[in-house]
């Protein structure tokens, strides 16, 4: 089945060991030049999956990410950047990856074919119809996170993916596939390339988008973010004198007593009614 997916057919490239650095480099950024235009082509499912995530998780649902390998490092990623960026609480998007946090350095053997590991390990946060799943896998046949999806809509829990392949598996099995097809990777089936690269791009846009709908952005500005060190709390300063027109000093000493921009904001605004 394998020769039959994209993500695994020969590069279009070869004798790489041969190659000069630079050729090496220049190849692989042409390469890499051609994703954004991929995902653009998906930005229709993309959305409509997205409105479906965002009315779920503006009701209380979670989102939940599962994968294996460069797949589930990638939702981990996404998952773990929330909470600092946008201030909600490290339950709201949540990602798994086969074998566990160990697998985040260290390859877990056997771990992404076990088909009944992905639901045990959604089943230690309680998932339920309240909440959406997404699974990533550039191939579309990896047996984590197929089995995750199948026993999800058993359990009436809207499902989607990204894949990298047409028609995979995953795709069938989801309620909302989104396809990014990159074509045969510069090094032949090395997916943590132009997949990984089309995976990062749509998690972004999704958990970004549904993150904006949810009120944690004004402006363009990240005002719920957590002050956890030095480069947040200056960007925390900068944000409160641009909004309120006022020096650094000041801004500081608002943020030392409120340790919130969000509510300096508001505070100012209730003021000025």
């Amino acid at each position: 089945m394998s020769n039959n997916l994209t993500t695994e057919q020969a590069s279009e490239y070869n004798n790489l060991e041969k190659m000069s650095t630079f050729e090496l480099l220049s190849n692989m950024n042409a390469e890499d030049k051609t994703v954004p235009f991929i995902v653009e082509k998906a930005i229709p499912k993309i959305e409509k999956f997205t409105n479906v995530i965002y009315d779920k998780m503006s009701k209380g649902g979670r989102l939940f990410y599962i994968g294996a390998g460069t797949s589930g490092r990638l939702g981990i990623l996404d998952a773990s950047e929330c909470p600092p960026t946008y201030g909600v609480s490290d339950n709201l998007i949540i990602g798994i990856i086969a074998g566990g946090d160990t697998a985040l350095r260290k390859a877990i053997e056997n771990a992404e074919d076990d088909t009944d590991l992905a639901w045990k390990n959604l089943q230690e946060h309680h998932i339920s119809k309240k909440d959406v799943l997404i699974g990533i896998a550039a191939s579309g046949t990896t047996p984590y996170v197929l089995g995750g999806l199948q026993k999800a809509k058993q359990h009436h829990i809207i499902t989607g993916c990204i894949t990298c392949n047409k028609n995979s598996p995953l795709s069938l099995e989801a309620d909302h596939p989104i396809e990014l097809i990159v074509g045969p990777e510069f090094v032949t089936g090395s997916t943590r390339m132009k997949a990984g690269t089309a995976q990062k791009l749509a998690l972004n846009m999704i958990s970004t988008t549904v993150m904006i709908k949810l009120g944690r952005v004004k402006g363009n500005k990240m005002v719920d973010m957590q002050l956890s060190n030095k480069k947040l709390i200056k960007r925390g300063v900068r944000m409160i004198m641009d909004e309120l027109n006022i020096e650094e000093e000041l801004a500081i000493k608002l943020l030392q007593k409120h340790k919130s921009v969000r509510k300096i904001l508001k505070e100012h605004k209730d003021d000025a009614k």
